[in-house]
């Protein structure tokens, strides 16, 4: 449980339970200092990893919310709480006489965050579906991977967590800095096909401004250049290459003893796959550590691609403290740093 460090202490959340962006957003509000009351259902039923690190800085009840002693006990908590997360489909909350009317009776100033794939309507929004659905019809699922493929299945991250639960955390914050004004609630309808459609705004503006190519693999930042991505080392190893920008490549150019033709090539889309080919030829012919001695912490914008296991190790993340110890497992820590109101766990 939290001790009350960090910007939002004194904030009371009531989350329940489910899989997923709901908890993680309530992990991040916890992180920061936020009360949160984690609701389960009898017997810890939602609980299925033997570590869940989104469980962190909550405080866990149990209550049958099918009878009305649980209904009760929420009522109870939500009193005295400044928000509620839920991630039920649209009607469940109101079935069990805990929706959004029920919860402004007894507190008007109740923010009432709602977490789900397709949103509170619409003709999908009584549909199941998971991150990789919601991403597909978002739009931000299809320039991902190669041409002559399928697009690929990527971690769940740009769905339930930036599309979801991220805009869940940023809306709650909204509504409750409206609240504190008004006096009054609010629903805020959280659906992770709309946060993943936003989060495509870039490339609508690159899309309106003729800048971007419909084929995938193509584009600049799609894996088209060579001068962005991936590539194999002589180790088996990877590393990446964002040298988007002129003076940049130019850096990559030198250290790496490329033609200075290269630059004169930079933005020509039909040298990109020669260029892709020769680079990754010459990044095959050493292993990470020594790409890494050559080329980290320069202008070339480059990084090794370390593993989930490995991050923590990283001297930039040991000198930052972006992970943390706890019960002997490795976490990251909470994020973004604060200069005065430091969350107990960052400190």
């Amino acid at each position: 449980m939290t001790t009350g460090g960090g910007p939002l202490a004194g904030l009371k959340v009531v989350e329940m339970v489910g899989l997923g962006p709901g908890p993680y957003a309530g992990k991040l509000l916890a992180d920061m200092g936020a009360e949160v009351i984690a609701v389960d259902r009898p017997g810890g039923a939602s609980i299925v990893l033997p570590r869940d690190i989104s469980w962190r800085g909550k405080t866990r009840v149990e209550l049958d919310l099918k009878t009305r002693a649980g209904r009760a006990a929420v009522l109870d908590h939500l009193a005295t709480a400044d928000a509620l997360i839920e991630g039920n489909r649209p009607g469940v909350m109101e079935r069990l006489g805990l929706g959004p009317e029920d919860c402004w009776q007894i507190n008007p100033r109740l923010v009432y965050g709602r977490m789900t794939g397709w949103g509170q309507e619409g003709p999908l929004a009584q549909a199941a579906g998971h991150d990789l659905n919601y991403i597909a019809l978002a739009g931000a699922l299809h320039p991902m991977g190669a041409p002559d493929a399928p697009p690929p299945v990527p971690l769940n991250l740009v769905g339930d967590y930036g599309g979801g639960a991220m805009f869940l955390a940023f809306g709650m914050m909204a509504a409750l800095w409206e609240a504190q004004r008004s006096g009054k609630g609010q629903v805020v309808d959280a659906a992770m096909v709309d946060g993943a459609s936003l989060m495509m705004t870039f490339f609508h503006s690159l899309m309106a401004s003729g800048w971007w190519a419909q084929e995938r693999g193509a584009n600049f930042l799609d894996g088209g250049a060579h001068f962005y991505g991936c590539y194999a080392c002589a180790d088996g190893k990877f590393v990446s290459v964002g040298a988007i920008e002129l003076p940049f490549m130019k850096v990559l150019v030198e250290k790496m003893d490329l033609p200075e033709s290269w630059l004169e090539r930079h933005m020509d889309r039909e040298s990109w796959p020669e260029l892709k080919a020769e680079l990754a030829v010459r990044f095959a012919t050493r292993p990470q550590a020594e790409w890494c001695a050559l080329l980290e912490g320069t202008d070339a914008c480059f990084a090794p691609v370390l593993p989930v296991w490995e991050a923590h190790e990283h001297p930039h993340a040991l000198a930052r403290h972006a992970f943390i110890r706890r019960e002997n497992v490795v976490e990251p820590a909470p994020a973004p740093r604060f200069s005065r109101t430091k969350p107990d766990l960052a400190k």
